[in-house]
């Protein structure tokens, strides 16, 4: 599993045009996470990626989404586990089907809530426009 998450004053994600997710935290920040499911993760990955999102100090003055009650949008992005290494095409086979990944994104979600942070979402397998205000820069990479 794959994340890039990256400290943001707001952010939001659009289909057809519509806002389905949408996070607006000027005071205390929060984070846009961009997850991949991977083909080859464990069962459990998931439990380590919520604890990661949850618990990371990326958010100004050292604080974690847990410590001031940071909001998180979650948007799925299989694409992090393209293969660039041969060619001009990426290769998507190190990404979970959709049928795989689906169920792990929305545990993730729920992972989240369950300790309290409001999670936003994006729209598994739509075309998605992703907008946000970054804070920083700062964003990181995590691999599970």
């Amino acid at each position: 599993m794959k994340a890039v998450l990256t400290r943001v004053s707001s952010a939001s994600v659009s289909v057809d045009d519509e806002i389905v997710g949408a996070i607006d935290c000027p005071d205390t920040g929060g984070i846009l996470a961009l997850v991949g499911v991977g083909a080859a993760d464990s069962d459990d990955a998931w439990e380590t990626m919520v604890r990661k999102v949850a618990e990371l100090r990326i958010l100004d003055g050292e604080q974690s989404v847990s410590d001031v009650n940071a909001p998180v949008l979650l948007v799925s992005q299989f694409t992090l586990h393209g293969r660039t290494a041969k060619g001009r095409r990426p290769s998507w086979s190190d990404a979970a089907p959709g049928e795989v990944a689906e169920p792990v994104i929305e545990k993730i979600a729920q992972g989240l809530r369950e300790r309290g942070i409001t999670v936003e979402q994006g729209r598994f397998g739509a075309m998605m426009k992703v907008t946000s205000v970054n804070e920083g820069p700062f964003t990181v990479l995590v691999e599970c």
